[in-house]
């Protein structure tokens, strides 16, 4: 009867253990593959290596450029989180834009370009009502710039016609 229970719970013990240290293992090379944030010295020679390469270089050149000078100034007068009254000028994007859904903006004599991602449910359904001309109330966090776009791109995150929100941003759930 001995033998028995011994040839029942050996085998249990050795794949309870070999399960247990698998588990170890695959924690520790977790641990090891967290990349480390990059000090600030690192950034700052990381962004002179991309200055030197030929895409800053060509950056470097289309910001000193009048298109560059423009599309930069333009940029700067975006605040961010304040309502923005505007103009819709276009409901498509630029030819070869690939910013995904957007419009074209005017506020406050300027053009713009307003981005609001990829459109791949019916969160931009009551976007599609949209018509030149309508007066709307912007809010964004952010405005990019690329030599490509001679318009600066505003990040739609909140959008209203008329005293009706019609478009507002879901925070991302995954944190930052």
């Amino acid at each position: 009867m001995k033998k028995i229970i011994y040839v029942l719970v050996l085998p249990l013990a050795i794949i309870s253990g070999l399960a247990f240290a698998n588990r170890e293992i695959k924690n520790e090379t977790f641990k090891k593959t967290t990349p480390k944030p990059h000090t600030t010295t690192e950034m700052i020679a990381e962004r002179n290596r991309w200055e030197a390469s030929p895409n800053g270089i060509k950056f470097k050149k289309w910001q000193a450029s009048s298109q560059g000078i423009k599309v930069l100034d333009n940029a700067a007068k975006i605040k961010d989180f304040a309502n923005m009254e505007a103009v819709v000028t276009s409901l498509y994007l630029p030819l070869g834009a690939q910013l995904g859904f957007g419009l074209m903006v005017r506020i406050s004599g300027e053009d713009y370009i307003l981005s609001f991602g990829l459109e791949n449910s019916n969160e931009f359904q009551q976007l599609h009502n949209l018509k030149v001309n309508d007066k709307i109330t912007i809010r964004s966090h952010n405005v990019m710039y690329a030599p490509k776009y001679s318009y600066p791109i505003i990040s739609g995150d909140y959008l209203e016609r008329d005293n009706k929100i019609i478009y507002k941003r879901v925070p991302s759930q995954r944190g930052c």
